[in-house]
């Protein structure tokens, strides 16, 4: 090979080398969360512990984040029931202000919410990954605050495999049912079927009942 030819050969190589390092992406750190809220029969009388876990929630988000919180009812696959939802800004007195105005509408909500009959919590989930793939966050963390004793009106078909990609499910203050205290195993079942389908469609799956340890649940 010519002395020319080699120069040529080393220029490519060069060229090659820095076009492959400007074309990779930097990564996506921002934090997308997603909180369900199970206001079906008694289980509203839970819903000021809920409140605590917004306000914790959004003490501990940045810039760049985005946080939703949403009902869960009759028929939850709707983002009519999203209650509230923000993606902040990069100046802290704004991020500021809208945590603010999300905490007015949390506020407002619970000091109106009316029980509902059923509970859709299984298209709660399916809203709630709609909603994150979309806000397409780096981190994706899905919250819900219910016992997780789901209760479908006749003809709801929700026996559709949860797409979660590595999101992580995290379920808060799953109270006991005065069935569970004559046989835990409904109790321990219901998690069972829970951890079960959210693994088998690729999340992560975590239950937190001392809503005083709240730390752990922005770890993902």
């Amino acid at each position: 090979m010519t002395f020319i030819k080699k120069i040529l050969v080393t220029l490519l190589a060069i060229s090659f080398s820095l076009f492959s390092g400007c074309s990779e992406q930097p990564a996506n750190h921002a934090k997308g969360v997603y909180m369900l809220m199970d206001t079906s029969g008694t289980y509203t009388q839970e819903l000021k512990q809920a409140q605590k876990v917004i306000n914790f929630i959004l003490s501990n988000l940045n810039p760049g984040d985005t946080f939703a919180v949403a009902r869960v009812d009759t028929g939850s696959f709707s983002e009519k029931d999203i209650v509230a939802k923000v993606t902040f800004e990069d100046r802290p007195s704004m991020a500021n202000q809208q945590k603010r105005v999300f905490r007015e509408k949390i506020d407002t909500f619970i000091k109106g919410v009316k029980g509902s009959r059923y509970t859709d919590i299984s298209g709660g989930v399916l809203q709630a990954i709609e909603f994150l793939t979309e806000a397409n966050a780096g981190n994706n963390l899905i919250l819900i605050f219910s016992d997780l004793k789901e209760d479908l009106p006749e003809g709801y078909t929700r026996d559709i495999p949860l797409q979660l990609n590595k999101m992580s499910v995290v379920a808060l203050n799953v109270t006991k049912l005065r069935s569970d205290n004559i046989d835990p195993r409904e109790y321990m079942d219901r998690l069972s079927d829970w951890e079960n389908r959210v693994q088998s469609g690729g999340g992560n799956w975590k239950v937190i009942n001392d809503l005083e340890r709240l730390e752990s649940i922005m770890q993902f």
